[in-house]
């Protein structure tokens, strides 16, 4: 190595001949203050001397922050033996699970499934933002009402087949807690199936295209990292994504989700739909519209629990990493 000492540059080289054969190719690390070899024994035995000359060289001292005895390194390597035998009794333990293969070609077709039909959507949006989206500002706007029409197909599709995710968390197919599922499935289809799907005049609102297209960019990161998952491969920057992007777009989706259930209030409070008559002398009526206002509060409380529960994840997949000290 080349360094500069009290005597100016010099090339500084040292030989030393082990006691016993070691791996031929050391691990160097340099740092500000020091170059450090980490030499590798062939063999994890116990050595009398590091070297095959009886006295030790003068250039060299022990780190005694690292030392062991004979005693200390028996030790160690029994602890290792038991570790690994224990680790081996543990797996012999566990049942085999003959449907694991099966198991898994489901995960991973649902999955793909579910990503091309979102990919389709997002797409499809897209192409037609930016195609009408040359004409003038009336094509543009005609791009936001007609979405649901050109778009609700697929989405009924793909949010129908998203009830599967609850059953995989019920059974314990996938880890996944059940509550966060349950909140995220169930809120989506109230608002596609009821709030949107039973409303004609809910279908035309520009709000829609903004729920579809916040939805459907959410779940081109989601499917994907479950998919390869399922193969484990991870690919770092699909897991960045996946556990980043949500940031903006979850509460982005979730404000789309309540102007939808805010423009549909007055609608429901005119046509009476969904509205539940009581059997009574007072013959009480129990709007839906006032059932929406208080669901609005609840689809807040929902997003700051899965909110919560999402960043937590993050953390654990994106945050730093804790060493195990030796």
């Amino acid at each position: 190595a080349q360094g500069h000492g009290a005597k100016g540059d010099n090339i500084y080289e040292f030989q030393i001949e082990f006691l016993e054969p070691v791996e031929p190719k050391p691990v160097c690390r340099v740092t500000q203050r020091q170059l450090n070899i980490t030499v590798q024994k062939k063999e994890s035995n116990w050595w009398e001397r590091l070297t095959k000359q009886e006295k030790r060289p003068l250039f060299l001292a022990p780190d005694f922050d690292r030392w062991l005895d004979e005693s200390d390194a028996e030790m160690e390597l029994k602890e290792k033996e038991e570790e690994k035998i224990n680790k081996m009794k543990i797996e012999s333990r566990v049942p085999k699970d003959p449907f694991k293969h099966l198991k898994k070609g489901y995960l991973i077709m649902y999955n793909l499934v579910q990503f091309l039909g979102f990919s389709w959507i997002f797409v499809n949006m897209t192409v037609r933002l930016f195609i009408l989206g040359k004409g003038n500002f009336l094509c543009l706007t005609d791009s936001f009402y007609d979405t649901f029409h050109t778009i609700a197909d697929m989405m009924y599709f793909c949010q129908t087949l998203a009830l599967m995710e609850i059953m995989n968390s019920l059974i314990g197919l996938v880890r996944s807690p059940l509550i966060p599922a349950v909140m995220q499935v169930f809120g989506r289809n109230f608002v596609l199936f009821v709030i949107l799907g039973s409303l004609e005049e809910m279908q035309s609102k520009p709000a829609v295209f903004f729920v579809f297209y916040f939805w459907s960019i959410i779940e081109l990161f989601r499917y994907p990292y479950y998919m390869l998952s399922c193969i484990g491969i991870e690919w770092k920057p699909l897991t960045w994504l996946r556990y980043t992007a949500w940031i903006p777009l979850y509460p982005l989706g979730g404000l789309a989700e309540a102007v939808c259930i805010v423009q549909s209030i007055p609608i429901f409070s005119e046509t009476g739909k969904f509205s539940l008559g009581l059997p009574n002398p007072l013959n009480v009526t129990i709007q839906f519209s006032f059932l929406l206002q208080i669901y609005l509060i609840a689809l807040f409380l929902g997003v700051s629990v899965n909110f919560r529960h999402l960043y937590k994840q993050r953390k654990q997949h994106l945050g730093p990493k804790k060493r195990k000290m030796k």
